[in-house]
């Protein structure tokens, strides 16, 4: 009867309400506010993004996009090749990342690999190359081995590396110990180990991931070509440099239904294979 009265009272509230979670006060809101709004005054400053230059560019790209009417869809006969040329460095640049990261995986994950400095190594690695972004790497490649799809393949092949090979290792480490612990336990070699311990279990995730970054890829080498290694995107940066926009825009088209057909191939696959 006590117990009804106090809660009819409302003396069991403060009690009930111990352990609920303590709200921010009114002041830390209003200070995480102003800081929020100072650092987009201050990237606003600092790169001079102003809604003003924003408004008056308006007529500028208005001009720009009736130039680029109506796309010249009789060009993209001509855009076959080029197109082929960025799937196959996609394709290309995936398949070497995959198979560079393949050993790489086995010695950066913590509960395959048996020496710490080789684990160590291959982290301090797999880090620095994921901190160079494509179009960069794409500039140092074609510099060295000049224009042409090379460069772009080889851009892509470091840049899927990198992403896979850290994606994978991470989930060997996730990974069920006691298929592991068995084989083990049973003297089995250390190769039959990975292969029936490891492989069986990382196996639809790494695919999974190679199609993930195959996708990436796809959108990637269409940009590379910006920087002189090949494919569709060296012919877009010329008609743009030449004003030659009607082209320009026609490619545009193209490659975003190539996106959007690869995207769709890749997704299909993925449900199918994983």
């Amino acid at each position: 009867m006590s117990k009804r009265w106090a809660e009819v009272n409302g003396e069991a509230g403060p009690r009930a309400d111990a352990h609920a979670p303590a709200r921010p006060s009114k002041a830390r809101t209003t200070m995480a506010f102003i800081f929020v709004a100072a650092l987009y005054v201050w990237s606003g400053i600092g790169t001079e993004t102003r809604p003003v230059s924003l408004l008056l560019g308006i007529p500028d790209m208005a001009n720009l996009f009736s130039r680029m009417w109506p796309p010249n869809m009789a060009y993209l006969r001509t855009m076959v090749v080029p197109l082929m040329e960025t799937m196959q460095m996609a394709v290309l640049g995936t398949a070497l990342g995959a198979a560079l990261a393949v050993p790489v995986v086995l010695v950066s994950s913590r509960n395959i690999s048996r020496y710490r400095k080789a684990y160590y190594t291959a982290r301090a690695v797999l880090n620095l190359v994921r901190t160079l972004p494509d179009i960069l790497l794409a500039s140092v490649f074609a510099a060295a081995l000049g224009f042409g799809a090379l460069p772009g393949v080889m851009a892509l092949a470091v840049f899927s590396f990198g992403i896979i090979a850290k994606l994978t290792s991470e989930t060997v480490e996730a990974i069920d110990p006691g298929p592991l612990e068995a084989l083990s336990a049973t003297g089995s070699p250390r190769i039959n180990v990975v292969y029936y311990g490891v492989v069986p279990q990382v196996l639809p995730q790494f695919v999974a991931y190679c199609l993930y970054v195959f996708e990436i890829n796809v959108r990637a080498a269409t940009v590379l070509g910006l920087v002189g290694a090949g494919g569709i995107g060296m012919w877009l940066q010329r008609d743009m440099n030449l004003m030659m926009y009607r082209n320009a825009s026609a490619i545009i088209l193209l490659i975003f239904a190539f996106v959007l057909v690869m995207d769709f191939i890749s997704n299909w696959l993925r449900g199918r294979l994983v």
